[in-house]
């Protein structure tokens, strides 16, 4: 994260906040203006109340989600919650989900399959509140609490909810209550979970793939939607990470040659910032491929790895430098699974295969690894094509 960026909270606090003051205001009868609750970071959230509303039995309110400078999807949204009570010999917290908020269809999850998408903390930190509420105004019974987002079904389309499971809107989560701005760390969890639901939906090989690059091509040559790979983005190394520490046995990196010649010279984190060595690799692996000194000074001043190809492709080197590309790239993957997995090898984990497949938009498969072709029934029967 990047100094003087402001944090912000999440949905789960926001969540924790609006019960907390709807309880209040349903159980004393007063009305708040504002609320404060101790987020499992130690930090204080300090919360405005939105549109409040009374309505027999029952009260509700609205927190307005505050991101912070994270480009947060759900900035700005409300997040409501109606207290309602019933009698009872002691003090029961229910907490539903309801307009917005999403419904987990999938295992794998933090919360079994039919359950509101409200996580293991915010429903902690709501039930929390609730009581801290009750005690201070001295109720026994029991005290329902809805969450809901009315804006969260539309939103919840352009989030990864739909791929992971979770139907009909957004989640209310967080596990330190704080939205850390820039992080990459929501990234990663979300490849730790895809991985996670994959395995314990009975598959104990995956494709990961950086993004949706050629996928007509691999749709076409492999009977494969590439949508359903894992997608890594930039963090190739730390999903293979991921993948060995669950125990996987087969991995099919899938990616263009923008991405994965970076790879080719052990580069595993293929973002620009971190490294864009694109030429020199292709330059280096031509030359030692017989590309003399003009090739290899004008595959120097290309700016796409596709401009390059063709350079090597009119100079009939093109199936030696990605013979030697692809090797590269199968040798510093092999590295790394086997270095991840030297040092947790208490967990007695299974060595782990990793594959890769390159290609580009102009010329297709460019390289594949040797294991790579029993990919090709595998992908196939999951697809459930014939053979």
């Amino acid at each position: 994260m990047s100094e003087g960026l402001r944090k912000g909270y999440t949905t789960g606090s926001c969540a924790a906040a609006a019960a907390k003051a709807a309880s209040y205001m349903l159980l004393t009868g007063k009305t708040l203006s504002k609320t404060s609750i101790l987020t499992p970071a130690g930090i204080t959230y300090y919360a405005d109340i939105e549109d409040i509303c009374r309505n027999g039995g029952s009260v509700s309110c609205a927190v307005r989600k505050d991101s912070g400078d994270d480009p947060d999807i759900t900035n700005g949204i409300l997040i409501y919650a109606e207290v309602s009570v019933a009698e009872d010999t002691e003090v029961k917290v229910e907490i539903m989900g309801g307009k917005g908020i999403g419904t987990v269809t999938k295992p794998g999850l933090d919360r079994p399959v039919g359950s509101p998408a409200i996580n293991s903390t915010p429903l902690t930190m709501i039930t929390q509140e609730v009581k801290a509420v009750a005690e201070l105004a001295e109720f026994i019974g029991r005290i329902r609490v809805v969450i809901s987002a009315p804006e969260g079904e539309k939103i919840a389309a352009r989030t990864f909810n739909p791929k992971l499971g979770i139907e009909g809107g957004i989640s209310i989560i967080g596990t330190s209550g704080i939205v850390e701005p820039m992080s990459t760390r929501a990234l990663l969890d979300t490849i730790r979970l895809e991985l996670k639901q994959r395995m314990e939906s009975g598959y104990d090989y995956a494709v990961i793939a950086p993004g949706n690059y050629g996928r007509e091509l691999i749709l076409n040559r492999f009977g494969y939607d590439i949508d359903k790979s894992i997608k890594c983005s930039n963090y190739i190394g730390e999903t293979l990470d991921m993948a060995s520490e669950l125990g996987y046995k087969k991995i099919l990196l899938a990616g263009h040659i923008g991405k994965l010649v970076k790879v080719a010279g052990g580069i595993m984190n293929t973002h620009s910032k971190e490294a864009d060595c694109r030429m020199e690799i292709l330059t280096a692996i031509s030359a030692i491929n017989g590309a003399d000194n003009s090739l290899c000074m004008n595959i120097m001043e290309c700016v796409t790895t596709e401009e390059a190809l063709r350079l090597i492709d009119a100079a009939g080197l093109k199936d030696a430098v990605m013979n030697e590309v692809t090797k590269r790239i199968e040798m510093h993957l092999a590295d790394r699974v086997r270095r991840r997995t030297d040092a947790i090898s208490a967990g007695d984990l299974p060595d782990m295969q990793a594959d890769v497949i390159v290609y580009s938009n102009e010329y297709g498969i460019l390289g594949m690894s040797k294991g790579a072709e029993e990919w090709f029934t595998l992908l196939a029967q999951e697809q459930e094509h014939r053979i």
